[in-house]
């Protein structure tokens, strides 16, 4: 495993921002790390980067333990904090060639322009960083998080402010660099959870509410019930659809079209099926509406202890 979290707890005063909190992550995984304000991700990522240290638990990265070994984890980390400090008053260039001698790193220059070129910071390079956009700024960040090759990358927030331009070449490139490294992400960006990882972890006031693929997220059932879009041959009497065991409330959409709500988990379609047969109806399409990743999120951080 590249990052193997085991009953974490971490205290400040009497504040508990995380309780017994445990997950993995495997070698090549691009993993969403999901959370309202406030719940606890950016510690999460402090510990695992040895920024902080945690009150109880372990956590381990490329079997690094990062209280006893904390120098060889932050070899193996690439870490873009939320704030994303950099040196502003320093040209790219000069920024990039620093950070590669804090990594003691051979043939500097040369992987300086292939961080320049792998975050297409190629046009911007001569300029100081305090002259770029916060785009560029971000991408300055990445190449300063990898050029030292880590297997691990901790990424707060990467698309924290861009415009929605930046934002698809940030996230186009955090895609790219996927392929390769294991990479954490902490975004309230949903569309950029389903777009690049495969999986999510969802935090909620310090303790983990899910840990699951995204497929399987969008159709996690919190309770709250399901909705099915109806399209018949022909019009049906409201009333009919409302009387089947299960079914909430039924909308009309249009004339042979409806949404039905099912507050629990019973399967009304074979029933859906039989009243139509006896209406002389043909089902034309019955689908469940696929819940977004989004309405997920709400369901597991609403209204919890």
């Amino acid at each position: 495993m590249s990052i193997q979290v085991n009953s974490v707890t971490k205290l400040f005063g009497r504040q508990k921002a995380l309780y017994e909190v445990s997950f993995n992550i495997a070698k090549g995984e691009v993993v969403g790390f999901l959370g309202p304000n406030g719940a606890g991700k950016s510690t999460m990522m402090k510990i695992i980067t040895c920024y902080i240290p945690p009150t109880a638990g372990t956590v381990q990265v490329c079997n690094y333990d990062v209280m006893k070994n904390s120098l060889d984890v932050r070899r193996k980390i690439g870490y873009l904090p939320e704030n994303n400090p950099l040196y502003t008053e320093m040209y790219v260039r000069e920024y990039l060639d620093f950070v590669a001698g804090i990594y003691k790193l051979t043939n500097t220059k040369k992987r300086v322009e292939e961080m320049i070129e792998m975050v297409g910071l190629g046009l911007e390079a001569h300029k100081k960083i305090e002259a770029l956009s916060k785009g560029y700024r971000q991408r300055v960040g990445l190449a300063q998080a990898m050029i030292h090759d880590p297997e691990v990358l901790i990424l707060d927030e990467p698309t924290s402010g861009l415009d929605p331009n930046q934002l698809a070449e940030i996230r186009l490139l955090i895609q790219r660099i996927g392929k390769e490294k294991t990479v954490m992400l902490s975004t309230h960006i949903m569309q950029e959870v389903e777009a690049i990882c495969s999986r999510a972890i969802i935090i909620n006031r310090g303790n983990i509410v899910a840990d699951r693929p995204i497929d399987d997220l969008r159709n996690l059932s919190i309770g709250s019930g399901y909705e099915l879009l109806l399209e018949l041959s022909g019009e049906i009497d409201l009333p009919l659809l409302e009387k089947i065991q299960g079914v909430q409330k039924v909308t009309s959409i249009s004339k042979n079209t409806w949404s039905i709500y099912v507050p629990g988990d019973r399967d009304v379609r074979k029933d859906i099926s039989e009243l139509a047969l006896s209406q002389n109806l043909t089902i034309l399409t019955i689908n469940k509406k696929e819940q977004k990743l989004e309405d997920v999120f709400k369901d597991l951080t609403a209204s919890r202890p």
